[in-house]
């Protein structure tokens, strides 16, 4: 029945895979244009997309292939790394709110890099969410280093930190990574608090 009806209908996550392609296409169109620039120029591209924001008109979605292309082409000079297509494909899964399913290996760190830069042009604070505080610090310090170069702040929510200002000034980057479990129990926190100004988050 499942066949017959792949058949009929065509299987639905080829289309998918199809129509994200399409998308890669337009920041591969974008490549040469920032390869070109110098990197004073890269990072003023921050406040030009910010500005294209501002427009009633102008949505992530539509800013989507200029912010990949500008951070793959920061990552390639930065920290060395280049994105290939299927990990834009990917970055572009996860911007629309699917999961992107990759192996060990096959970049998933360097993948999150772009719907990240995205998200965080907003300046409503993206969280990055790891299972430790291994992962949140290596992660933060070297993919942090992109986004900082492009004027986005870090934040790191990590066990032990006590004071409430501190983790306040850390949820109020523009990205902000940490693990799991402090995600979690500071949201519970937060929720028991009795007044505004004991909450975190």
């Amino acid at each position: 029945m499942k066949q017959a009806l792949a058949k009929i209908f065509g299987d639905p996550q080829a289309r998918t895979i199809k129509r994200l392609t399409k998308r890669v296409a337009a920041v591969n169109a974008l490549a040469e244009k920032y390869h070109d620039m110098n990197k004073t120029d890269l990072k003023k591209q921050t406040e030009v997309l910010k500005d294209r924001l501002k427009k009633k008109s102008t949505t992530l979605d539509t800013v989507l292939p200029d912010a990949f292309a500008l951070v793959r082409e920061m990552s390639d000079r930065v920290i060395g790394q280049r994105h290939y297509d299927v990990q834009l494909v990917a970055g572009v899964a996860l911007h629309e709110g699917n999961v992107a399913e990759m192996k060990t290996g096959e970049g998933k760190t360097l993948v999150s890099t772009l719907p990240v830069y995205l998200n965080g042009l907003t300046r409503k604070g993206v969280h990055v969410i790891t299972v430790n505080d291994y992962l949140a610090k290596r992660d933060a310090e070297r993919m942090g280093q992109v986004h900082r170069f492009l004027g986005l702040t870090i934040g790191m929510v990590l066990p032990g930190q006590e004071d409430p200002n501190f983790k306040r000034e850390q949820y109020a980057c523009d990205i902000t990574y940490g693990t799991n479990n402090e995600f979690g129990f500071d949201y519970l926190r937060d929720n028991m608090a009795l007044s505004l100004e004991e909450k975190v988050q």
